[in-house]
């Protein structure tokens, strides 16, 4: 590409040369034409005023001692040459200046100028100055040859300006390709370089934009995947328990067993549809998350997580101040969080898990304690694939996404014994 700028800019600056060469180089040859017939003209005139009136009579002239290569000669009126250098009869411009004006011409290979010698307003005989049409020539060919220096010189800063131009158009341009191309090698890391011109800049900028996008659409889907399993894995365990146990030993209230495990199989559903939603949209739209109360979803929870905590020996208590049950929230997102918590509190920690729903200045805040202690700097427990007891280091990263997508806050309030706090508006104040 480098090429190509410099060769379009050469054939620019060539063809605009030869449009101002031109005309200039006639433009010098006519004016060393006329510069010249002047110098000859006034040669003439200074001879013709020495020319006395009795010429013709065989006066001899006086004539001044004329330049290299010049010629002056005096003619009578018949056309003869009487005194000086020149043709021995008059040429056409001689026999013009017998009409009493100066006339000039180029007959032959040289440049003449002839100037009427008059007295007493009667014509009697021509002065003709001469010169070399080749001594104009000469010094044409001088001042061309200045021209077409000045000319190459010009060509040359006009060639050492387009690589200079063609490097700052092409680099941002190369940087542009070479980082789509380890882009397309698989390192989602590269970025473009902005330049110096706005519109390569722009489209640097747009590039990076997408890349950045694009980075964090395939984030989402190894997310996505990520997150589903580690969601989905204690439910598919508990259900999967139920359906045997109840196979093996069936029951006399298999009915209320079916109905458990069909309300486990749409949980599961609802798991699975919170996480497409929340790897597809953004994070802002998801405070729209289906409603429900603070009762509602810490009984769901404990009706869910009462059983795998007994088969371990372990108690679930679950403590709602008054004030804040009938509070309204995104119930899929207080869902989610309130489950990865505890699934985080039975498989890391010991001892009783306890859920507090308590109102803090209007604020929601769901304490989610066990008797265990925190290894794990706090700063590092919601690093996604940090885990201090074996695990993926997924879910409590999950957690905090969710909570800060519905407009809350997930921390940790004590290492021991372990308590994680999610606070919460209510859904008004969250819209």
């Amino acid at each position: 590409m480098r090429a190509r700028v410099v060769r379009v800019a050469m054939i620019a600056v060539s063809v605009a040369l030869v449009l101002f060469a031109v005309p200039l180089a006639i433009l010098v040859w006519s004016s060393l034409v006329t510069e010249e017939q002047g110098e000859l003209e006034r040669v003439a005139l200074a001879v013709a005023v020495r020319v006395g009136p009795l010429f013709l009579t065989g006066d001899p002239v006086e004539l001044p001692a004329a330049e290299a290569d010049n010629t002056i000669g005096v003619y009578d009126l018949g056309g003869h040459l009487k005194s000086g250098h020149g043709p021995e009869t008059a040429d056409d411009v001689v026999r013009q200046a017998y009409a009493g004006a100066a006339a000039d011409g180029q007959p032959g290979t040289d440049l003449v100028v002839a100037v009427p010698v008059s007295a007493a307003e009667h014509v009697n005989g021509v002065v003709r100055a001469a010169a070399p049409v080749n001594v104009v020539w000469t010094r044409a060919f001088l001042a061309w040859s200045l021209l077409g220096a000045l000319a190459g010189a010009a060509l040359v800063v006009a060639v050492l300006v387009a690589r200079r131009q063609a490097r700052l158009l092409t680099e941002p341009l190369e940087d542009l390709s070479s980082a789509s191309d380890r882009i397309a090698g698989g390192d989602l890391g590269a970025r473009a370089e902005t330049g110096d011109i706005p519109e390569i800049t722009r489209v640097a900028l747009a590039h990076n934009l997408m890349v950045d996008r694009l980075t964090q659409l395939l984030e989402q889907q190894s997310h996505f995947s990520a997150d589903a399993s580690h969601q989905l894995r204690t439910p598919l365990s508990g259900l999967l328990l139920k359906l045997e146990a109840a196979r093996t030993a069936p029951p006399a209230d298999l009915p209320r067993v079916l109905d458990d495990t069909a309300r486990g199989v749409r949980d599961l559903s609802r798991t699975v549809e919170d996480l497409l939603a929340l790897s597809r949209h953004h994070p802002e739209r998801w405070f729209t998350a289906a409603p429900g109360t603070v009762a509602e979803v810490l009984t769901g929870a404990e009706q869910r997580w009462h059983g795998p905590l007994a088969r371990e020996g372990r108690r679930l208590v679950v403590e709602i101040e008054p004030q804040v049950r009938a509070w309204t929230l995104p119930a899929s997102l207080l869902t989610q969080i309130v489950d990865v918590l505890t699934d985080n509190a039975a498989r890391h920690g010991r001892g009783t898990v306890t859920l507090t729903a308590r109102d803090t200045s209007g604020v929601l805040a769901v304490d989610v304690a066990d008797e265990g202690t925190i290894r794990l700097d706090p700063a590092d427990v919601f690093v996604r694939g940090a885990s201090g007891g074996g695990g993926h280091g997924i879910g409590l990263a999950l957690a905090r996404t969710i909570a800060e997508a519905g407009g809350g806050r997930l921390t940790v309030t004590r290492r021991a014994p372990t308590t994680f706090t999610l606070y919460f508006p209510p859904l008004d104040d969250a819209v």
